[in-house]
């Protein structure tokens, strides 16, 4: 999107103050979203961004800015701008940049989503929509949507790296809220890729999604307040993971640890969570909806262990992190667009198989809850100490998933319910969503199989578990 002349220029003008370090990180980026709501098509948005962001570093100070104008003009005075933040002498001078390729190519989109037939797509919307909305007369909202977008990111950078990379993301997503006897119920399911139409076409069941998406939005209504106290909790495969994900996935990104602000700071090859957990980020699952063909900053993405055998054996991190912490970057640099600048971040991540089955995880608690998926809450990396509320769960008695309960809150910390994992199951699942932190919001799966915390704080209104 600019000349390779053009991108030297800037880099050495950002340089000309002492700088170790200058990136810049363009981005053109077209989406459309297919909304159809109650019956009728409520948005078709196609809104184009394009702009730059530059970066300089020195020593382990960070100065960052971003324009939509890509003008010579405008290009250099950001990078003037920006150098005025640092005093000294230039260093480095660039003379030329050694043109890259992925590794390898992560994504494959068969059929492209501007060659599908609009008529098509708010067609197949409508008949999932039309599955929620017939479901019960109890249900007052519906609402099903498509998402894609396509993006041309090129990167530039003072270690002479120029490398661009084609992007597409696709999610899926159907909602609905149910309302009786002055309780109002929500339920929320989606689906993500980084392959074509031909992934919800050929892939997923979207009219199934649909109808268990309304199907749990009335028995979640229905369902008594969840009881309170300490107690074993079985977490279910897939969006379980979320819970992970939060408590104990965010404090082991490079962003945290390096300024010791994350529980898991100075834990490197000390054990943080039960032998029998495993755990990994790995951006390089094909068209996973979190995986990415290179990340942020142009390095190739990795599959990285994180716990082994309860073990921390690596974090997630960024080149400016790593300079913090004496540690080379290992793929796991993030950013939403061109207007953050990146940090580590996650992309698939999740805790591996374990050895047993979920009815034996089940069979082998005698009185517990059963959290199905979670629908939000919040966490202090730099303790671990979290809440979240659970969108589905089950009270298990005698070995057996009983009577659903609504408003459940765990609650604890995550290097402690780490060390309460006392089974995992063989069925490992994952799912789509979207995290939100320094650098943005980013597509992320998480994802685990069943597995059980033998005792952790269970909030709810419905007294005491009998």
């Amino acid at each position: 999107m600019i000349s390779n002349k053009l991108a030297l220029d800037i880099i050495n003008t950002a340089l000309k103050t002492g700088g170790d370090f200058a990136e810049i990180y363009i981005e053109n980026i077209d989406s459309t979203t297919f909304r159809i709501e109650n019956t009728k098509v409520d948005s078709l948005v196609s809104p184009k961004k394009i702009g730059c962001g530059i970066r300089i570093l020195k020593d382990l100070q960070s100065v960052y800015g971003y324009t939509n104008d890509l003008s010579k003009k405008s290009l250099l005075k950001l990078a003037d701008d920006l150098s005025k933040r640092f005093n000294g002498e230039q260093k480095i001078k660039l003379s030329n940049f050694k043109p890259l390729k992925h590794a390898k190519q992560i994504s494959h989109m068969e059929i492209p989503f501007d060659q599908v037939d609009k008529k098509e797509i708010i067609e197949f919307l409508k008949d999932g929509e039309k599955q929620m909305r017939d479901y019960s007369s109890d249900i007052v909202r519906t609402s099903a949507s498509l998402f894609y977008e396509y993006s041309l990111i090129t990167i530039f950078n003072s270690n002479g790296l120029h490398i661009d990379d084609h992007r597409n993301i696709a999610r899926i997503s159907a909602s609905c809220v149910a309302s009786k006897d002055n309780k109002v119920q929500p339920q929320f399911v989606a689906k993500g890729t980084k392959a074509g139409w031909e992934f919800f076409k050929n892939e997923i069941n979207f009219n199934e999604m649909c109808h268990k998406n309304a199907e749990l939005c009335i028995t979640m209504l229905n369902a008594k307040e969840c009881p309170s106290g300490k107690m074993p909790v079985v977490i279910g495969n897939g969006w379980g993971g979320v819970l992970f994900h939060e408590s104990c996935g965010h404090p082991l990104e490079a962003s945290g640890v390096s300024k010791g602000l994350s529980c898991f700071a100075g834990k490197l090859y000390q054990p943080i969570a039960s032998p029998i957990v495993n755990a990994y980020d790995d951006a390089t699952i094909p068209n996973a909806w979190g995986s990415s063909n290179m990340d942020d900053e142009g390095h190739t993405p990795h599959k990285t262990q994180l716990i082994k055998n309860g073990i921390c054996v690596d974090y997630l991190t960024d080149s400016f992190n790593g300079r913090r912490m004496k540690k080379p970057e290992n793929g796991a640099s993030r950013r939403q667009d061109f207007k953050y600048e990146p940090t580590s971040r996650m992309s698939n991540t999740y805790i591996d198989n374990g050895t047993s089955t979920k009815d034996e995880i089940i069979k082998a608690t005698k009185l517990g809850l059963y959290c199905v998926s979670f629908n939000g809450g919040s966490v202090d990396p730099s303790t671990g100490e979290f809440n979240f509320g659970a969108s589905e769960a089950y009270i298990i008695r005698d070995g057996k998933i009983c009577e659903p309960v609504r408003g459940a809150t765990l609650i604890g910390k995550g290097d402690e319910i780490l060390f309460n994992i006392d089974m995992i199951a063989n069925d490992l699942d994952l799912a789509d969503g979207m995290c939100g932190a320094a650098s943005g919001s980013i597509p992320v799966q998480v994802g685990q199989p069943t597995l059980r915390i033998k005792e952790i704080t269970v909030g709810g209104a419905g007294g005491k578990l009998k």
